[in-house]
């Protein structure tokens, strides 16, 4: 038996080395060190050939090599940070058909935590929205089907299937004693990345919930369909960017182009390769996807400076966040709502040839002034206090969070340094609804006459004044 083992344990190393050869993982490594030659770890390849030699003989069950050699890999990609994985097959074409903006499944933004799916935000115009799942419930079952022990790529698969098909999901919502149980009806979701309107004469509306393919086209359509529809000069933009998970690079840059300066810089990257350090402009080589018309070309010249205010939450992650930061370094827009999300990492789609792929981090983003979005987020100019105890769970809190790269005295930490705050507008019988409104699961809708943070905006376009926290008010902003 020792004998067997013995063989086969030199097998593995053999066959291990040839697939790390052939994926170029000595170059890769040349990249990021000084080293001529990465070693291989020979002694810890060797106890993996031992695992897989007992799990081989020993395992209750018998167990596929192909298996065993997918999930080694899934564990080594998951063990780094909460956003590396492997692509098999249908991850792959998942995800390339979901960054086109339409995908069958319930429109819910998860992530894995304690071996439970938590929600980070339901997507708007969705059944997940319209069922009432709420950001930070944790999913505990798949109709019959527990969730802990599941991966999370194995729950997204069961909680996606053919349009008008029912699925019930169990929830612990923190504040109830007792589960929720939602049933809804999968459906095609259509996402309108760009949504506008006029909220008075002079003051436009524009809500991005998704960077898409086509995000920076339809931006520019609304940009040229609002100024054309207001019968007065514009004297008030506001970018809502709440909840907005991210998306595609390029329509974040398109974005930010839309309101600043020609050539200002958009965000930079930094990383352990020379192709993982970028600077990306306001220019179109940055946004465009291959040859075509300039979409932001013939924009009216007001649009780029005509008074702002971005709107974000802790639902805004990402290319949001990047959007974000860089009208507030370049004092194009004043930032007003909560923390945001705080991911700012990069990940490169590295095809593996046999329509499967990795999805690695690879860099972290970068304001134009310097600052690291990763883990920390962008910190509002205004700080909504009708939010300050938001409770959602937020990059920093993932397990295996990559850290912000600054040195430990500058990591993020959980305060604000937001100069200005603004309170809720109290009605005369909020006290008496309080109660009410908690029971009710039914989301308010961003952009409508319920919207308090978008009240707030346009006192402010309008100068009306709103409370400064002493305590909060410093040069930090």
């Amino acid at each position: 038996m020792s004998n067997i083992m013995k063989k086969t344990g030199l097998v593995l190393i053999g066959a291990i080395t040839g697939v790390m050869l052939s994926l170029n993982f000595s170059a890769i490594a040349q990249k990021g060190t000084n080293d001529s030659v990465h070693a291989l770890p020979i002694e810890e390849l060797r106890t993996f050939a031992q695992v897989f030699g007992r799990i081989k003989s020993d395992y209750v069950e018998t167990v596929e090599d192909t298996k065993l050699i997918t999930e080694a890999i899934n564990g080594m990609l998951v063990g780094l940070d909460p956003h590396s994985s492997y692509l098999n097959k249908d991850d792959y074409k998942e995800l390339q058909i979901g960054t086109q903006g339409e995908f069958g499944g319930l429109g819910i933004q998860v992530t894995m935590e304690d071996g439970l799916v938590k929600v980070i935000s339901p997507i708007e115009d969705t059944p997940a929205f319209r069922a009432g799942i709420q950001t930070n419930d944790l999913i505990v079952k798949l109709d019959d089907k527990a969730v802990k022990g599941m991966t999370l790529s194995e729950a997204i698969k069961l909680m996606r299937g053919k349009p008008k098909t029912p699925i019930t999901i169990t929830v612990v919502r923190e504040g109830e004693k007792e589960l929720l149980t939602f049933t809804l009806i999968r459906d095609i979701i259509k996402i309108q990345s760009v949504k506008s309107k006029m909220i008075e004469p002079g003051y436009a509306f524009i809500r991005i919930t998704q960077f898409q393919e086509h995000t920076g086209e339809n931006l520019a359509k609304a940009i040229k369909e609002l100024f054309e529809e207001s019968a007065e000069p514009m004297q008030g933009l506001v970018l809502d960017l709440r909840n907005d998970p991210g998306g595609l690079l390029n329509g974040a840059v398109a974005v930010s182009a839309a309101f600043l300066p020609e050539n200002a810089l958009v965000v930079y990257t930094e990383g352990r390769t020379a192709d993982a350090k970028m600077q990306l402009h306001a220019n179109p080589e940055y946004y465009l996807r291959g040859p075509g018309r300039d979409y932001l070309k013939g924009l009216p010249p007001e649009v780029k400076t005509v008074p702002m205010i971005t709107l974000v939450n802790g639902g805004s992650a990402s290319a949001s966040e990047i959007v974000a930061g860089a009208l507030q370094d370049h004092k194009r827009s004043v930032v007003m709502g909560s923390q945001t999300f705080g991911k700012g990492s990069v990940q490169t789609i590295l095809p593996l040839g046999n329509e499967t792929a990795i999805k690695l981090t690879t860099a972290r983003y970068y304001t134009p002034n310097g600052q690291s979005i990763q883990a920390k987020g962008i910190t509002p100019d205004i700080l909504d206090e009708t939010e300050a105890d938001d409770k959602r769970v937020r990059e920093a809190d993932l397990n295996r969070h990559l850290s912000n790269g600054k040195k430990e005295e500058e990591k993020a930490d959980t305060e604000t340094t937001a100069k200005e705050t603004v309170d809720k507008p109290k009605k005369e019988d909020d006290a008496d609804d309080e109660d009410e409104a908690s029971k009710d699961n039914t989301p308010i809708e961003f952009g409508s006459s319920e919207d308090l943070l978008l009240i707030q905006a346009m006192n402010y376009f309008k100068g009306i004044t709103t409370p400064v926290s002493e305590e909060s008010d410093n040069t930090d902003g």
